[in-house]
C-alpha cells in the first residue's frame, strides 16, 4: 500500500484501492457492536496441543512508523509500542521507508534506535528511488507512471546499501531492505514488473550488504514472486519473502511452490490494515476480525511475522491519543506473549465454528496458546499439551469490556485444563 501522503487525502486509501478491495470482499460486513444476551457455556470438542511437531519460527509482531507523511512516535508512545510491561504492546517489528532523499534519513533513526533497544527487528521499505534514478512512461491509462531506469539498478543497489549503512552507523542495525513497497500497486509510487525484480535480485541485489526482501506484492499476489523463486540466480539473493494482504481471501493464504522452493529463506507478511481504515479500531466485536486474521496469516499462510501499517492511527494499533486501542489489544495477545524466536507448533486450529486456536514454545519449554472466540456463545474449551508437565496455566483475556486483564491461574493435570472462553473474545494462556 499505501503509505500515500496524507496531503492528498484524509487518510492513505484513496477510492482506487477501495474499489479494488471493494470488488474482492476484502471487507466483511460489520456485526452489531452489541453482543446478544450470553447463552451457556458451549462444551468444545478437545484440543490437541503437540509441542513436538514444530512449524515456523516467528519473528514478531509490528508495525511502521513513517515520519514524512505523518509525525513519528513521541517518547513515550515508543515505550507503549515497544516495551512490553502492563499497558505496551509488546511489538518486536518496526518497519521504517527508505526515503528517497538522504536529507529524511535521520527523521527515522530516534525511534528505530529505540525499538532495537527493547530488542525489536528493523526492516525497511523504499517507495520510489531518488528522483535522478526514475523514468516516466506509459503505464495503462496512466501516461507519467515511474519505474527505476535500466540503467540505474546498480546504483540503485548502493542506495539501499547506503541506507543501510547509514542506520547501522546511528545505531540501527537494520535486518533487512526491500526491493520494493508494492511494485504491482504503484500509480503513486514506482513500478516493477516481475522480470525487473528478477534481473534486479540476480545481477544486484547481492551487493547489498544486509537482508533482502521481495516482492511485497499488495495482495500476496503470487504470479509476482512465482518467477522469484523459479529463478535459483534470483532467489539466492532473496532472504525474505514479503507479502501484504489486502483483500486477500483466506483460500490464497498458502503458498505450495514457496512451501516447495523457499527452503532457508523465510516468509514475512510486511503491511497490512485489517479490516479496513475507515472505522475506529475500537469498534468490538470487530477488532476480533483482526485476531483472525493474525491466526490464519499464521496457521494457514505461515507467515514468520505480522506487520501492521501505521502504528498510531485511528484504525490502528494504538490510538492518536496515545493508547492502546482494542485492535491493538487482540494484537497484544500474539505479540506480548510469543516472542521472537518462538516456535509455532501443532494444535487444533479450529475445534468448533467460530473458534480459531494456534500454539507456539519458547524456552523452558513454556507453551503459548491463543484462542480467539468469536461466536455469540461461550466455549468451555479442553486443552491438552502433550507430554506436558504444567500443574498451572496463567490466562489473560479481551473482550467487550476488558483488554489484557489477567483471569488469574488456572490448574492442570499433566498438562491438561479447560479454559473459559467468553463470547467474542480473545484468551492467551501461558504454561507455568
Amino acid at each position: 500500500m499505501s503509505g500515500r501522503s496524507e496531503s492528498r487525502a484524509t487518510d492513505p486509501e484513496f477510492p482506487s484501492r477501495r474499489s479494488v478491495l471493494a470488488t474482492i470482499g476484502a471487507l466483511p460486513v460489520l456485526v452489531a457492536a452489541t453482543p446478544p444476551v450470553e447463552a451457556s457455556a458451549v462444551a468444545a470438542a478437545g484440543a490437541t496441543v503437540d509441542p513436538s511437531v514444530e512449524r515456523q519460527a516467528i519473528r514478531g509482531f509490528g508495525g511502521m512508523n513513517h515520519t514524512v507523511w505523518i509525525s513519528d512516535l513521541t517518547p513515550a508512545q515508543r515505550e507503549t509500542a515497544f516495551g512490553n510491561g502492563d499497558g505496551q504492546l509488546g511489538f518486536s517489528v518496526l518497519r521504517i521507508p527508505v526515503h528517497e532523499n538522504r536529507a529524511d534519513w535521520s527523521r527515522e533513526v530516534a525511534t528505530a534506535r529505540r525499538a532495537t533497544e527493547h530488542g525489536a527487528t528493523v526492516i525497511a521499505s523504499p517507495w520510489n528511488p531518488p528522483a535522478s534514478m526514475v523514468e516516466t512512461f506509459v503505464h495503462g491509462s496512466q501516461s507519467n507512471a515511474k519505474r527505476l531506469r535500466y540503467d540505474m539498478y546498480g546504483a540503485y543497489a548502493r542506495h539501499l546499501d547506503d541506507f543501510s549503512r547509514y542506520m547501522r552507523d546511528n545505531g540501527v542495525n537494520l535486518y533487512a531492505v526491500s526491493v520494493q513497497n508494492e511494485p504491482d500497486y504503484a500509480h503513486d509510487w514506482t513500478w516493477w514488473t516481475p522480470n525487473e525484480m528478477v534481473r534486479f535480485l540476480r545481477d544486484h541485489a547481492g551487493s547489498i550488504g544486509t537482508k533482502v526482501i521481495a516482492p511485497e506484492s499488495f495482495q500476496y499476489v503470487k504470479s509476482f514472486s512465482d518467477p522469484i523463486l523459479n529463478d535459483p540466480g534470483a532467489l539466492a539473493n532473496l532472504d525474505i519473502l514479503g507479502a501484504h494482504l489486502y483483500g486477500t481471501p483466506y483460500q490464497s493464504f498458502p503458498y505450495p511452490l514457496f512451501q516447495q522452493k523457499g527452503k532457508g529463506k523465510e516468509l514475512w507478511m510486511t503491511e497490512v490494515y485489517y479490516p479496513n481504515s475507515s472505522d475506529s479500531a475500537d469498534l468490538w466485536p470487530q477488532a476480533l476480525d483482526v485476531g483472525e486474521h493474525i491466526h490464519r496469516a499464521l496457521v494457514e499462510a505461515g507467515f514468520q511475522a505480522y506487520v501492521w501499517w501505521y502504528i498510531r492511527r485511528g484504525y490502528g494499533p494504538m490510538r492518536e491519543d496515545g493508547q492502546i486501542s482494542k485492535r491493538g489489544a487482540v494484537m497484544a495477545h500474539f505479540s506480548k506473549f510469543v516472542r521472537p524466536g518462538y516456535v509455532r507448533i501443532d494444535a487444533t486450529s479450529n475445534p468448533q465454528p467460530n473458534l480459531y486456536v494456534s500454539a507456539y514454545k519458547g524456552g523452558n519449554s513454556k507453551v503459548v496458546i491463543v484462542a480467539v472466540n468469536k461466536g455469540t456463545s461461550s466455549v468451555s474449551q479442553p486443552f491438552t499439551i502433550v507430554n506436558n508437565p504444567s500443574s498451572s496455566v496463567s490466562s489473560w483475556l479481551t473482550d467487550a469490556s476488558r483488554n489484557l486483564a489477567p483471569r488469574g491461574v488456572i490448574n492442570a493435570q499433566n498438562g491438561s485444563f479447560t479454559g473459559e472462553l467468553p463470547a467474542r473474545s480473545m484468551t492467551t494462556f501461558v504454561t507455568g
